[in-house]
């Protein structure tokens, strides 16, 4: 089986963008580089369908892998034939191959092990053959050592039967189909942990009944955690009649007293072997397939919230509010710098009210400040009424900005080196402020699964997690391109091309030398070689650089064609940014190369119409509905202003300006039918909502999306 058909036939691709794809893959490009820069030898492939390319290469490659350990084990055991070998190189899956592996698996002591031993094998073939007339005249034969009786020789020919029935490949994929097909999962609480009040947040659960096939990814994983938690026990069932009859079908071609003994040993094939082995496979594939829902739900929330809206290089007063221990407040300069720190007790139990609101405007005139965020946590409202009771002498901008995560990034190591000597409310505080000017920045310090934008996420494969949002972040960071003189080393290590250590080196160089003042310098960084030059420059940019183009996505390998364009208008290639009617009398045919042709012309003009265009939207303020302070104050029927803060297959979440989310079910997006919930909302998305249902002792609202 050859790597690219192997692609081709689970991605549908034609053969000769996918040859190229993994020729680049080989050549250690990355993916945002590949579908930004080689689409002349892609056939203009996207991130996605490249990254599809990267998860079946990877997948061919592990199945590979496992067949050479089989095949070595197979021939250290010396039973490898040549029959055997082809059917293994021939297998596209790994559940047929481990089935074809599974009779020379060396095992632990098995039953059937221990009855060879005891010299029973031939008995069970003699069975197996189904012809023996007087079995139990035979079995007595079998009657020495351990064997005292014929009962003991035939239950031990049993065994060895059992053993053979479930390593049958077309057994094991009867039982398969039907698990697949008919496969019932079902919970009951457990009797001594159904009033504990961990377990009522799987009150559902507590006893419940549906397909297995069928079960929404959400479901099953709340499912598996109550049961990892121990308040629910959960069974998977098929019909096991109707199971056995197909087994003894396929292997019982007789009616006599050997038949008799091959359908006691199905039996115990089938309780004792089979069903366990399988139904465990099938929730693991069922699982498999859950997680997959559950990180693609994450990565696009991940996406949406990594390319939320930027205020930009402002200087921010960022507030992390509290009760008792009082409103961290920070000051930052328009590129994210500390200026100034301290604590402020606008709230019980100190009510320093008027105090605090002093203190905050005479800091928004020492510092300039053009706008002010405060985190969305505890006493979040009560801080934002105070700051709208300050009569500024400037017009200030007030943001409520989420704090998901900031906790993980104020106790990290890379907060502790930008701040080793402040502690965690103030790393926390300038967490809160720059989330504000450049969300994307401060957002790649933290951990993507403790951003809270998830499902589930705890609870599915972690590499497999870890994997997916690492791409979507390096697919983001790459989109909006990095400011190489101002980026954070984490910011740094997402560009293509450059990772932790080189990213370490850019930083160190930039502070030794100072800022980088064309892409050419880039070249002088310890270790950073052309490789990686070619991978990340065009994703690097150089502000006030003497070519335009250090400051555009225009890749420098394209200088050149860009230099050749602006010689053939007679103008300076400063004069063609920005100039759309200069640029729209190219023709971009004569520019065409082996190498070059018209998709990497069309994106060279389009950023030369507007170089380094931000892709996304500036930060618009937003205010809750100030009446409603907690969910006492919610009635069915209010229709309020909300943020979506959670965006699930089941549905969306929304902040309404306390402390509960509540939820619009998926049912409730739209008047017809949803498919994906991501059609109707985003992430970060301000929208209005009304209130359907509100459960005070569970804390639940219900919402429905307001047209």
């Amino acid at each position: 089986m050859q790597l690219l058909s192997y692609i081709i036939s689970h991605t549908q691709l034609p053969e000769t963008s996918v040859k190229n794809t993994v020729a680049l893959l080989n050549e250690a490009c990355t993916i945002p580089f590949i579908s930004r820069y080689r689409k002349e030898r892609t056939g203009n492939l996207d991130e996605v369908q490249i990254g599809d390319i990267v998860k079946y290469k990877d997948q061919f490659e592990a199945l590979e892998k496992r067949k050479a350990t089989i095949l070595k084990a197979l021939a250290d055991q010396d039973v490898l034939t040549t029959e055997l070998q082809q059917k293994i190189e021939a297998t596209r899956d790994l559940t047929t191959l481990e089935d074809l592996y599974l009779p020379f698996k060396k095992s632990r002591k098995t039953k059937a092990e221990t009855a060879r031993k005891n010299g029973l094998e031939p008995l069970a073939k003699i069975i197996m053959s189904q012809n023996a007339s007087d079995l139990e005249a035979i079995s007595h034969k079998y009657i020495k050592g351990e064997i005292l009786s014929v009962e003991d020789a035939l239950e031990g020919a049993r065994h060895i039967i059992s053993e053979w029935v479930n390593e049958r490949s077309d057994v094991r994929n009867t039982i398969r189909k039907q698990l697949d097909r008919f496969a019932l999962i079902s919970t009951k609480v457990v009797k001594s942990k159904k009033e504990d009040e961990n377990a009522q947040k799987f009150r559902d659960y507590f006893e419940w009944e549906e397909s297995l096939s069928r079960i929404p990814s959400h479901r099953l994983l709340a499912i598996l955690r109550a049961e990892k938690e121990g308040f629910i026990k959960l069974k998977i069932a098929i019909d096991d009649d109707k199971a056995l009859a197909d087994i003894e079908n396929r292997i019982i071609k007789s009616n006599n007293v050997c038949s008799e003994q091959i359908e006691l040993a199905i039996q115990d094939a089938y309780k004792r072997l089979l069903f366990p082995s399988l139904s465990n496979e099938s929730l693991q594939k069922v699982k498999e397939k859950a997680d997959a829902e559950a990180i693609s739900v994450f990565a696009k929330n991940l996406k949406q919230l990594l390319l939320g809206s930027p205020l930009g290089e402002k200087r921010i007063l960022a507030i992390d509010p509290g009760f008792r221990s009082g409103c961290k407040i920070v000051c930052l300069d328009a590129q994210g710098n500390l200026k100034h720190n301290e604590t402020i007790y606008p709230h019980a139990p100190k009510n320093d009210t008027i105090g605090a609101m002093k203190k905050i405007s005479s800091l928004a005139e020492a510092y300039k400040i053009e706008a002010i965020a405060i985190g969305n946590g505890t006493a979040s409202r009560e801080t934002e009424a105070v700051i709208r009771k300050i009569h500024f002498k400037n017009d200030l901008q007030v943001f409520v900005v989420s704090e998901a995560g900031a906790s993980i990034y104020s106790a990290s190591k890379i907060a502790r080196d930008e701040f080793p000597n402040y502690d965690v409310t103030v790393r926390g505080s300038v967490s809160i402020g720059r989330r504000l000017q450049d969300p994307l920045a401060e957002l790649v310090k933290i951990d993507a699964k403790s951003i809270g934008v998830g499902q589930y996420q705890h609870d599915v494969d972690q590499s497999k997690l870890k994997n997916e949002l690492d791409t979507v972040v390096e697919s983001c960071v790459n989109a909006v391109g990095v400011n190489i003189n101002t980026a954070s080393m984490s910011l740094l290590s997402y560009v293509s091309g450059i990772g932790p250590k080189l990213a370490e080196n850019i930083v160190n160089y930039r502070s030794e030398k100072g800022v980088f003042k064309s892409r050419n310098a880039i070249k002088k960084v310890p270790r950073l070689g052309d490789k990686a030059f070619e991978q990340g420059a065009a994703f690097l940019r150089i502000k006030e650089s003497k070519n335009p183009l250090d400051d555009s996505a225009v890749h420098p390998e394209s200088y050149a064609l860009v230099e050749q364009m602006a010689k053939d208008l007679s103008k300076p290639i400063s004069d063609l940014i920005g100039n759309a009617t200069a640029l729209q009398k190219i023709d971009l045919k004569k520019y065409c190369t082996n190498s070059v042709g018209l998709p990497t012309l069309q994106d060279i003009i389009k950023e030369l119409e507007k170089p380094g265009l931000d892709i996304r939207e500036q930060a618009k303020v937003f205010t809750f509905n100030q009446n409603i302070k907690s969910i006492n104050d919610l009635e069915t029927g209010q229709l309020l202003p909300g943020i979506v803060n959670n965006v699930t297959n089941f549905g969306a979440f929304v902040d309404i300006g306390i402390k509960e989310s509540g939820l619009i079910h998926v049912s409730n997006l739209s008047d017809s039918f949803v498919s994906d919930v991501n059609a109707h909302v985003s992430l970060h998305q301000q929208v209005i909502v009304k209130v359907l249902d509100v459960d005070v002792p569970r804390k639940r609202i219900q919402l429905k999306l307001h047209k």
